[in-house]
């Protein structure tokens, strides 16, 4: 999904280096451009990246079909609108909180019509068929066959063997015409290979699949120590030396309030919270409000939880629902846990796809009905494409300017070299204009207190086999963070980071499993449907709960904040507690169902660690886990 421009080669060059790289990769370049004597320039990083990884298969059928989305340049550039954002979200700004309406975004920013018309007769001249102009100009949709393509894009397009799947992608950079390549960002479909987000929460099974948490554990942090097993007899071991408690059974909603809200009246009345997902939890509108009701948080108002979802959901077995459902429910329920009275507007994606989340992304912007929007989802930097970063970063801008407020998970796999082999960060995370959640353990006491934070990384251990100790396991999880690879330090980042890159995460909340949130879902168990609760965690779980009380902030300040973070980093000192070491125990032991619903297959016991985040390190000040801090009360006055 991502990013900028390099250079811009002249034309006859471009056609030379392109036509050497067919020659070389054993291509047919059938198709020559449409305006074969008018110069070319490149649309910047329009080649595949992970082509190098990729089994080259030989060239595309010229009759193989192909559809493509052409998003238009917005009026007056790219590099205009990011400054006019930039400028609405920054304190001091002339125009600071001077937003504007979807229609009013239109009129300044919008492709114009003569635009889309002057794109669409060339696509049209190559061969390509229009399909389609979305409604705000943002992209014209085509179809058509690989030689109209290669001959609207003068790019060469081949077969491959990426990820497992037999896809088609172009083989060079993409390119067009000099009259045409300035009204044009980016270009999506012409590489096949789908690219999935990923739900990022932390959950030992996934829902709706029944699950629930083993006994013992503890009400609130440190209440039941981890002397004996679940048998009261059987004694359990020392961990370096010390008697760590059992694991809360997860924090409830009065829980994490009392501990990052203190005692305000600021509920969120008046404010939308929007949150974005794949697919819909069919009872998601029940589960919430049994869970409010059971624990403290109100039920819901009439028309309080809404839902936009389309009509058909597809991909279906790629992207797993029943995950996506205890997502979402997490998701509702911690905005709620945080904000009591806000409304929640929740948008289902029809799949787990890029395509699917930018149409739902572009359903939040055109709409502006919400003033702050959770994501819990995200994929790796190296997965991404710069065709996808172009579109993503438009809808961002587009929001920015209408006043409405991202907030991403940072992932959950800390600095991701375990999983990928290379160490990197999350997108979109790591976008400029959205505010990256990282995440903590986070220790609330008997009274609602926050006794402490640590960075959330997790070493797991598992109890040996005579029950006598504890064996190491390695790194498991924790909060995902770094340097990008795709943008530069953001202004409001200079003179708190270090280095040349964006850093990510910005903020950080509660996200260690171990420390997680009690949410309650209708599950499937082996003796039928029920609804039950269990604990779960991960940067998915810090992410609603910074957006839940985000919308106390806006309600404060009776207004929207845009992109939060050139605010976050000035008052970084005074709302955000630093996050430093590690004022918890050194971990916390986890008895689990070893049939993941009761006792009857027996209890496993782990120990899991905190403050063990890969290579990451908490430091004092700005660091890799827990961005500046973990929001505290002093958050909520903060939007001026």
């Amino acid at each position: 999904m991502f990013s900028h421009a390099g250079g811009r080669p002249r034309a006859r060059r471009l056609l030379s280096i392109t036509a050497a790289v067919a020659a070389v990769a054993g291509l047919s370049l059938t198709a020559m451009p449409a305006n074969a004597d008018e110069p070319t320039k490149p649309i910047p990083h329009s080649k595949p990246a992970w082509l190098g990884k990729a089994t080259h298969l030989g060239t595309a059928a010229g009759s193989a079909a192909t559809t493509a989305k052409v998003y238009l340049a917005p009026k007056g550039g790219v590099d205009a609108l990011k400054a006019a954002a930039l400028a609405v979200s920054t304190p001091g700004s002339p125009t600071y909180g001077a937003f504007v309406t979807p229609d009013q975004y239109r009129a300044r920013y919008a492709p114009t019509d003569s635009a889309v018309q002057n794109v669409e007769g060339y696509l049209k001249a190559a061969g390509l068929v229009v399909t389609g102009v979305e409604s705000s100009n943002r992209y014209i949709s085509v179809s058509g066959d690989v030689a109209a393509a290669q001959k609207a894009f003068h790019a060469p397009i081949a077969r491959y063997r990426h990820n497992g799947r037999n896809v088609q992608a172009p083989s060079t950079s993409l390119a067009l015409p000099a009259s045409i390549a300035g009204l044009v960002t980016t270009v999506t479909g012409l590489d096949t290979s789908p690219h999935v987000v990923k739900p990022a929460s932390s959950t030992p099974a996934p829902p709706p699949a029944g699950y629930r948490n083993a006994r013992p554990c503890s009400t609130y942090y440190g209440q039941v120590a981890a002397k004996l097993q679940a048998d009261f007899t059987t004694p359990l071991p020392k961990f370096q030396g010390k008697t760590v408690p059992y694991a809360v059974c997860g924090y409830t909603g009065p829980q994490l309030r009392a501990a990052y809200e203190g005692s305000t009246a600021l509920d969120g009345t008046g404010v939308t919270v929007g949150i974005t997902d794949a697919y819909a939890a069919p009872t998601i509108a029940s589960d919430a409000n049994r869970y409010a009701v059971n624990h403290g948080d109100g039920a819901y108002a009439r028309g309080q939880l809404t839902q936009v979802t389309p009509s058909t959901y597809t991909n279906q077995d790629l992207c797993d629902p029943s995950g996506w459902f205890g997502e979402e429910t997490l998701d509702v329920e911690a905005v709620h846990a945080m904000a009591p009275a806000a409304n929640i507007r929740y948008y289902g994606s029809q799949s787990c796809l890029d395509e699917d989340f930018l149409t739902t992304l572009g359903k939040v912007v055109d709409q502006d009905k919400v003033s702050v929007v959770s994501n819990s989802w995200s994929d790796v930097e190296e997965a991404e494409t710069s065709d996808s970063v172009a579109a993503y970063e438009q809808v961002f801008l587009q929001g920015t300017l209408e006043g409405i407020s991202f907030a991403f998970s940072s992932g959950d796999n800390g600095d991701e070299l375990a999983t990928t082999g290379i160490k990197q960060v999350d997108y979109p995370a790591s976008d400029p204009y959205v505010t990256g959640i990282g995440g903590t353990a986070a220790g609330i006491g008997a009274d609602g207190s926050l006794i402490g934070e640590a960075g959330w990384g997790t070493s797991t251990y598992s109890l040996s086999a005579n029950g006598k100790s504890w064996v190491n396991g390695g790194f498991l999880y924790g909060a995902g963070g770094g340097s990008s690879s795709l943008f530069n330090k953001p202004a409001y980042q200079s003179g708190v980071v270090g280095g040349a890159a964006r850093q990510v995460p910005d903020v950080a909340m509660d996200a260690d499993p171990t420390t997680g949130m009690l949410i309650g879902e209708t599950q499937t168990f082996s003796d039928g449907v029920s609804y039950d609760e269990y604990r779960i965690g991960g940067t998915s779980l810090a992410s609603p709960l910074f957006a839940g009380m985000t919308a106390l902030a806006i309600q404060q300040a009776k207004h929207d904040a845009g992109l939060l973070n050139p605010v976050i980093y000035k008052d970084r000192s005074s709302a955000f507690t630093d996050v430093v070491g590690n004022p918890l125990d050194a971990g916390n032991v986890r008895s689990n169902y070893s049939n993941s619903e009761n006792a009857g297959g027996g209890i496993a016991y782990v120990l899991r660690t905190f403050g063990q985040d890969s290579s990451l390190a908490v430091t004092r000040g700005y660091d890799n886990v827990t961005g500046v801090g973990s929001p505290n009360a002093n958050w909520l006055t903060a939007l001026k």
